[in-house]
């Protein structure tokens, strides 16, 4: 079946259409259309099927890729699913968020005047069709184990360990504060990157595979009706895996810093999709979190702030703008999401930063100042200095702030002051057990590596989900397994 393949010397790169700019602006739908089947065969085809896959190398999960291309190509749908689905637990989702610019696309191999394979939409395909073909299936392991695994965060990090840990028989219990699983990925990231009935699909998965999630719980000191000591965790399972993710918002100083209007970009992304799910937002409702004719100033480069610009487009807002201190190349996030932005009529106010808020008794501008590159950092990135006599004002009415998230004070939060921590606030873990400093507990995704790709969470939670087995196999007492009905 060779000769399906190496096809990007006479076919051209193809991505998935996009819908118009008028008509997208208006909903929270997702913009890019699906491949049909012909169109997944075709653009498949055009992998090279290289000695070295640098795809699979530069994907976090090391996902097969050239294969699953390879029986897409053949019309091997099911196969391709199947080893797809073999190395990510959702690969419907990394379909659709992931910055395959960065990661697998743009690292093949195929010389840039043929452009790559579109890796990221025939996944999406793959994955898609499986769910419409009945071929996604719940976990059902082959034996029941009585050892209990508690989870702490039902975001992709944790959902990841716990449906590999269930596959392994054990009894998996999901705990979250929010009253619906996804984590960021249901509240953080917007309907037109990722739809939310996507998401929930998944959950109805893995509670039809019988992993148990306690909902609007969240992990504290004593026992409430909303909280749950993490002392009792620990009593209640053998081991404990920490996924909390990140979501303390990073703050802006400056004079002004503290007016009303200058909003956290979690709360407005979060109030946002919850509204899209038909949830009662009154701070929507008020107009406090609702940027309709409203001067939108978004500050922030990376997937967060494209989010927050994108939604007020959605929103109907009267104008949006985006100040970054760097310019487009040195940008975090990904520029399919720029170009996108731009596309939606975003203005991006490159090598720029804020320096003061106007405004008394809410904001009503930000004074900002140009900013120029210098030589690189410690970190090898370029370093940035203020232009002198550069300020200028941008009009706003609701200034976002996306500077991105660090971790919450876990140890005083959970009174665990044993709970290590790294001078950044991450959990410290072993770099091969993913082990805290408590016995049997355990930490995974951006509560470990700090803010990060959904992509590598998943990575994450499976080998973490691995380590601990091992932990249980040698430290708890295994009584007799159960075969699975």
């Amino acid at each position: 079946m060779a000769d399906r393949m190496l096809q990007f010397v006479s076919v051209l790169q193809h991505q998935p259409e996009k819908r118009v700019v008028t008509e997208r602006r208006q909903d929270f739908d997702e913009i890019y259309r699906d491949f049909d089947i012909s169109q997944a065969e075709v653009q498949s085809s055009r992998c090279s099927q290289c000695g070295v896959p640098f795809c699979s190398i530069h994907c976090p999960l090391s996902n097969n890729i050239p294969d699953w291309l390879k029986l897409t190509a053949e019309g091997r749908l099911e196969e391709a699913y199947e080893v797809s689905s073999a190395t990510n637990n959702f690969p419907e989702i990394c379909g659709r968020i992931c910055p395959q610019d960065r990661l697998c696309e743009g690292n093949c191999v195929i010389e840039k005047g043929f452009e790559s394979v579109t890796i990221g939409a025939v996944e999406r395909f793959i994955t898609d069709n499986a769910w419409e073909q009945g071929w996604v299936k719940p976990v059902r392991p082959r034996v029941e184990r009585a050892q209990s695994v508690g989870i702490i965060g039902a975001g992709p990090g944790g959902l990841a360990a716990a449906e590999e840990l269930r596959k392994l028989g054990y009894q998996v219990h999901v705990y979250d504060r929010y009253d619906r699983v996804g984590g960021l990925m249901i509240y953080g990231i917007p309907g037109f990157k990722l739809e939310k009935d996507i998401v929930l699909r998944r959950h109805a998965l893995l509670a039809e595979g019988a992993i148990e999630f306690h909902l609007g719980r969240g992990i504290g000191v004593e026992d409430t009706d909303t909280e749950i000591a993490f002392s009792t965790l620990r009593a209640r399972h053998d081991t404990i895996l920490i996924a909390a993710g990140v979501y303390k918002s990073r703050e802006l100083g400056g004079p002004g810093s503290g007016l009303p209007g200058i909003v956290k970009a979690l709360d407005y992304l979060t109030v946002s999709n919850r509204r899209s799910l038909g949830d009662a937002v009154p701070d929507f409702d008020s107009g406090l979190l609702d940027a309709a004719g409203k001067n939108v100033v978004v500050i922030g480069g990376g997937d967060t702030a494209m989010d927050c610009v994108r939604t007020a487009v959605r929103q109907g807002a009267k104008s949006v703008k985006c100040l970054y201190r760097r310019d487009r190349a040195n940008m975090p996030g990904s520029l399919r999401e720029v170009k996108n932005a731009e596309e939606e009529g975003v203005e991006f106010v490159w090598l720029a930063a804020p320096e003061a808020f106007l405004g008394d008794e809410r904001v009503t501008g930000v004074r900002a100042v140009r900013m120029r590159l210098g030589l690189p950092d410690s970190s090898g990135r370029q370093s940035v200095d203020a232009v002198e006599n550069s300020g200028f004002t941008l009009e706003a009415d609701i200034v976002i702030k996306a500077l991105g998230f660090d971790p919450e004070e876990l140890p005083r939060l959970w009174g665990e002051e044993a709970l290590e921590v790294s001078r950044w606030g991450t959990l410290k873990v072993g770099q091969k057990s993913f082990m805290t400093s408590l016995p049997g507990v355990f930490g995974a995704g951006d509560i470990v590596r700090g803010a990060s790709l959904v992509v590598w969470a998943i990575r994450d939670g499976r080998d973490a989900a691995l380590q601990m087995h091992r932990w249980m196999e040698a430290h708890v007492e295994q009584g007799l397994a159960v075969a699975a009905e």
